[in-house]
């Protein structure tokens, strides 16, 4: 993975509301031959993946869009048998837009992507195509269709209690590209924008964006924050020479601490990173983290330039049970699909692993026969475990 990082953005003075932690981003000079604008969708889209997949979503905007307005295909609200002579009387229908790739050059010097999309989209495709090799413990069905279908689920930024209205009140910097958002002090996402304009016209959007299990949860249990008051020693401070000092002072300590405390698990140096297109000197890409367990790992999508430099990110932070989803698959993959090779990497033997496959949601990838030989082997070591206690 190369070394992201927020080079080039200085931390501003956060700001609370309730139990959300919004944290500026600040440029000094905008990044050059770069701007990204909003285009709003109303409709339900279909995606083409690329190979031929599609699905069907609704995506609030993109980011540098464009399409072609006016006759096209559309889903009908109901079915109804008319004679031929009633063309034009039939039920209402909905539009459907077809987007195509979520990420598209559209001109020479335009690309169209759908934000946060292209990184979940990393995301659920990993080892999406299942087992290489047809170990005898896998089904048929799993090494047809490996992990199809797939889904994970996530909440809409308004559901997030407190999210909307920290956005509301929230005071924009000059020059703020970006935003850190913190529920509860835990980080959910990162947005960062080549453009202090471009901030402005997007700060809203941030509650159309996708949001994980922990942070819903967060926003619904968690008090109001602190607001991280600091107490300037008056023995230190004569002049208002003094007092300009000492809060630059505090301004460069809070900074440095949120850079490498508060946020320093954005970028996992032992993840993933994939280029998806280039730009004009830029680079679209997204990263995945090692999906180590018991820390933050967040997937995410960035727009760079020639130097590394970021001039576009947006992230997701994965919940637990995402990340040991993806702890599972990845271990899995290492060990050539082989569940006695993979146990003992996982702390446990095959059948613990087997079992822990299908509480995570994977059970179908196994035949029947062999779940059922592995829950009988787990409930008998637990009955002679109830009876060596008595």
């Amino acid at each position: 993975m190369p070394s992201l990082s927020l080079a080039g953005l200085a931390t501003g003075p956060a700001q609370a509301w309730g139990s959300v932690r919004l944290v500026p981003l600040l440029r000094d000079e905008p990044v050059p031959h770069l701007r990204l604008h909003r285009r709003v969708y109303r409709d339900p889209s279909i995606v083409e993946v690329g190979d031929g997949t599609v699905y069907t979503s609704f995506i609030p905007h993109a980011f540098v869009a464009t399409w072609q307005d006016g006759d096209g295909p559309a889903a009908s609200y109901g079915t109804r048998l008319l004679d031929k002579d009633d063309a034009g009387t039939g039920p209402a229908r909905m539009p459907i837009r077809v987007r195509r790739r979520m990420a598209r050059r559209v001109a020479r010097d335009r690309l169209r992507f759908l934000p946060l999309h292209l990184a979940v989209e990393g995301y659920l495709a990993l080892h999406f195509g299942g087992p290489e090799i047809a170990w005898e413990e896998w089904s048929r069905r799993a090494l047809d269709r490996g992990l199809s279908p797939r889904c994970e689920e996530s909440y809409l930024g308004l559901h997030v209690q407190g999210l909307e209205d920290a956005l509301g009140v929230f005071e924009i910097h000059p020059g703020q590209c970006g935003v850190m958002i913190y529920v509860a002090d835990a980080l959910a996402g990162a947005f960062v924008v080549p453009h202090p304009d471009d901030y402005r016209a997007l700060h809203a959007t941030l509650v159309e964006d996708l949001y994980g299990e922990r942070i819903y949860q967060y926003g619904l249990l968690r008090p109001p924050l602190d607001g991280m008051l600091v107490r300037i020693d008056d023995t230190r401070v004569r002049t208002p020479r003094d007092l300009r000092a000492e809060a630059a002072r505090f301004q460069a300590e809070w900074a440095r601490f949120h850079d490498e405390v508060m946020a320093g698990g954005l970028f996992d140096p032992d993840g993933t990173y994939q280029e998806v297109q280039y730009l004009n000197g830029f680079t679209l890409g997204r990263f995945l983290p090692s999906f180590a367990l018991r820390r933050e790992n967040h997937i995410g999508e960035a727009v760079t330039d020639g130097e590394g430099r970021i001039a576009y990110l947006k992230s997701f932070r994965l919940s637990d049970g995402q990340v040991h989803r993806g702890h599972l698959l990845t271990r899995l993959a290492a060990h050539g699909w082989r569940l006695a090779d993979a146990a003992p990497a996982l702390g446990t033997d095959a059948a613990g692993l087997a079992l822990r496959l299908e509480r995570s949601g994977f059970g179908y990838l196994l035949r029947q026969d062999v779940l059922d030989h592995y829950r009988a082997q787990a409930r008998a070591r637990s009955q002679a475990r109830a009876r060596a206690r008595r």
